[in-house]
This record gives structure tokens, sequence and C-alpha cells, in this order.
């Protein structure tokens, strides 16, 4: 088996090299400055985009990711601070027992808010769940920011952008 393993490694190489585009330095600053807008990180921007084939529009934050277990919860500082920063699209996603117009209370930079699935809802309720929360946009262009377990098999059901876990959106 280690016989040309280095000559393979070299073929696999220049193959996926020869696979991936070589974008002029414009368009490299162009997604940088809008990686930046949308509070991303150049890497994870990229990724998204690579596999959607599309700008990303806006976000899905649940309330688990902004911290809102229940009304009167409040929305840390740091948080709210990088919501009001992004140029996109910010629509909460509550949890049962907390209602889409409290989550706008308690988190202002959120520009819309709907409820979301419920834990561990069946495929049909979480899809339309989804589809409610995206107001028309296509699940494609909304990357979901979560912060439980079974938030990540959201960006599935719904045909999202993906996912990505609260702690690495709000790091600092």
């Amino acid at each position: 088996m280690d016989e040309g393993l280095s000559w393979r490694r070299h073929c696999w190489s220049k193959a996926r090299a020869d696979l991936l585009p070589v974008l002029p330095i414009e368009v490299v600053r162009l997604r940088v400055k809008r990686a930046a807008e949308l509070g991303l990180d150049y890497r994870t921007y990229a990724g998204v985009r690579a596999q959607t084939g599309h700008d990303l529009v806006g976000f899905l934050f649940s309330s688990n990711a902004l911290g809102l277990l229940r009304a009167g919860d409040t929305v840390p500082v740091a948080r709210m601070e990088k919501l009001a920063g992004l140029v996109a699209e910010r629509v909460g996603l509550s949890r049962p027992g907390l209602s889409p117009g409290a989550m706008l209370q308690a988190c202002p930079p959120l520009t819309g808010a709907a409820p979301g699935p419920a834990p561990l809802a069946a495929w049909a309720q979480a899809r339309d769940a989804l589809r409610s929360a995206l107001r028309g946009v296509p699940g494609d262009r909304m990357l979901l920011v979560g912060d439980a377990p079974w938030e990540a098999d959201w960006a599935a059901i719904g045909r999202l952008a993906g996912h990505l876990p609260a702690a690495r959106f709000f790091a600092a």
C-alpha cells in the first residue's frame, strides 16, 4: 500500500488545486469586507459561500444562543453590541414559553422574531416553523446561530446555509 503513496498524494493535491478557482485579489478583498460586515471570520464566510453558492443576507439566532431562556432574561451587553454592528437581517427564534415580542423587547438589535421549533420537534413541524421565520428569504442565504445540541439539526431541516455555534460566533 505504501508504494506510490507520495505520487498519489501529489496527484490528489494537484487535482484539488486545479479544481479550486483562483480569485482575483479585488474579489478576495470584497469578500473579506463582507465577512467583517457579517461579523464572521473570512474562513467561515468563505466556507458557507462555497457550500451554498450564495452570499448570506442574515442570521437566525436561537433564544439559547442569545441567552434568553425565559421572559425577563437579558442578553449580555457584548452580544447586543455585536448584533447591533451587523449589516444583515437578524431574526430571533423564540423557544416555547418565550414570546417573539418578549424576545424583541429583550434584544432590540434583532430585526424580527418568530416562534422557533420546539426542542426535538418532528421534522415537518420544525421545517414549518423555520420557513415561517425566514419570511420568504431562501434558507440557503440565512445562517443559524445556535447553542443547544438539537439546534444543529435545524440547519438541515430548514435547508439553511449552515449552523454556527453561539460560542464561536460571539467569540471576542
